[in-house]
C-alpha cells in the first residue's frame, strides 16, 4: 500500500483526493492545509474551471495537519502529493525530498528552469522519485492521438493544431490564482499542458516562433505558437490563453492531419474524437479509458512501487517549462527562439 499525503486542499488537492479513492494500492493517510474549514472536511468553496465544487468530505481516519513540516515528518506518508501554489513547489519539493519522501508535484514543475533543475538534482541526491502531474497525457482523447501516432496506423502525422482557452480565473478564494507572479500566468500555468503534449508526442522542437496578446504588466494572455522541427515535413501549432468569456469557461482540443486520416476533437462540441478516413468515412473513436486524474495517480503510485517515474518524468516537465518560456520570449521579442 502506497500511503499518500496531500499538501494543499484547493481545486487540484480535492481533485487528487477524490481520484485517489479509485486508485488500487493507494490510500490517503494525511492532508495539509492551513484552512480550518478544509481541515474539517468542508470543501464546498473549492471550485475550478471544470467539474463541481468540492462538497463535504468525511475525513475519518485521515490525519489532518495545519503545517507542511508535520506532514513531511509523518512516517505514515510514502508519497507527498504537492498541490500547492506553483511558487511554493520548489521549497516544498526540496523539503519533502530531504525528508525522504517520494514527490508528485502538480504541473507546472516550477516557475523557472533553474528551480526545476534544483528539484531534479535534489531527487537524484535523495534517491527518491520526483514526478510531475502533466495530466493531459492521460486524457483519453489525447492518449488516443498519441496511440495513433505511435502505432502509425494512419501513416505519418503531417500537421496538428492544438487549442486551449479559458475565461479569466475567478474561483480561487484567496485570489492567489489571479497573481501571475505566483502561477506564471496563462503561458506557464495553462499553455504548458499543450506544450508538454507536443513534446510528449513529437519530442522537443528545434525552434519556436509565437505571436500573442500581452497584458499591461507584460504577461502573455494569449499566444499562437509554431513549433519548428528542422528537416521534417511537419507543421505543428498551438493556441492558448485566458481571453474566453464566462459563458464558455473552458475549451480544448485539436485537429490532427495524418497521411490517411484526420482526427478532430473539440471539447465544446461534446462529440468525442471524430475520425475522417481517406475513403470518405467518418466515425467516432473508441476512447474509453479511466478518468485522467485516476490514470495519472495510478501511474504515480505504480512508480513508487517500481522505483521508476516513467511517463511522469520530472525531466520532461522541465523541458515543457523551458518550451513555454521560450514561446513567451518569442511573443515579447518578435524573434524565433532556438531550443537547441
Amino acid at each position: 500500500m502506497v500511503r499518500v499525503g496531500i499538501a494543499g486542499i484547493g481545486f487540484m488537492g480535492v481533485t487528487h483526493y477524490k481520484a485517489l479513492k479509485q486508485v488500487e494500492g493507494a490510500k490517503v493517510t494525511a492532508i495539509f492545509t492551513r484552512n480550518p474549514k478544509k481541515l474539517a472536511g468542508d470543501w464546498r468553496e473549492v471550485k475550478g474551471n471544470f467539474g463541481e465544487a468540492g462538497g463535504v468530505e468525511d475525513l475519518t481516519g485521515v490525519k489532518r495537519h495545519d503545517t507542511l513540516e508535520v506532514l513531511l515528518s509523518d512516517r505514515e506518508v510514502d508519497l507527498v502529493d504537492l498541490c500547492l501554489p506553483t511558487d511554493l513547489h520548489p521549497p516544498a519539493a526540496l523539503a519533502a525530498l530531504a525528508a525522504g519522501k517520494h514527490v508528485l508535484v502538480e504541473k507546472p514543475i516550477a516557475l523557472t528552469v533553474a528551480d526545476a533543475d534544483e528539484m531534479i538534482a535534489a531527487a537524484e541526491r535523495a534517491g527518491r522519485l520526483l514526478m510531475v502531474g502533466q495530466v493531459l497525457r492521460f486524457f483519453p482523447e489525447f492518449a488516443y492521438l498519441y496511440q495513433c501516432k505511435d502505432r502509425g496506423e494512419y501513416g505519418d502525422l503531417l500537421a496538428a493544431h492544438f487549442k486551449r482557452v479559458i475565461s479569466r480565473p475567478s474561483w480561487s478564494g484567496d485570489n492567489w490564482f489571479a497573481d501571475a507572479a505566483r502561477t506564471g500566468g496563462a503561458v506557464v500555468d495553462l499553455h504548458i499542458h499543450d506544450a508538454d503534449f507536443v513534446r510528449h508526442l513529437l519530442g522537443m522542437p528545434d525552434e519556436v516562433s509565437a505571436t500573442g496578446v500581452t497584458a499591461p504588466d507584460g504577461q502573455v494572455d494569449y499566444l499562437v505558437t509554431h513549433y519548428h522541427y528542422r528537416g521534417r515535413n511537419r507543421c505543428i501549432t498551438a493556441a492558448s490563453g485566458n481571453l474566453g468569456m464566462p459563458g464558455l469557461m473552458f475549451e480544448h482540443g485539436y485537429d490532427a492531419y495524418f497521411q490517411r486520416a484526420t482526427l478532430r476533437y473539440h471539447s465544446a462540441r461534446g462529440e468525442g474524437v471524430e475520425v475522417f478516413t481517406e475513403n470518405g468515412e467518418r466515425h467516432l473513436a473508441d476512447v474509453t479509458a479511466p478518468d485522467a486524474f485516476v490514470a495519472e495517480l495510478t501511474a504515480a503510485v505504480t512508480a513508487v512501487r517500481t522505483g521508476e517515474g516513467g511517463i511522469l518524468s520530472a525531466a520532461s516537465a522541465r523541458d515543457a517549462l523551458r518550451l513555454v518560456l521560450a514561446e513567451a520570449e518569442s511573443v515579447r521579442t518578435g524573434q524565433t527562439v532556438s531550443l537547441r
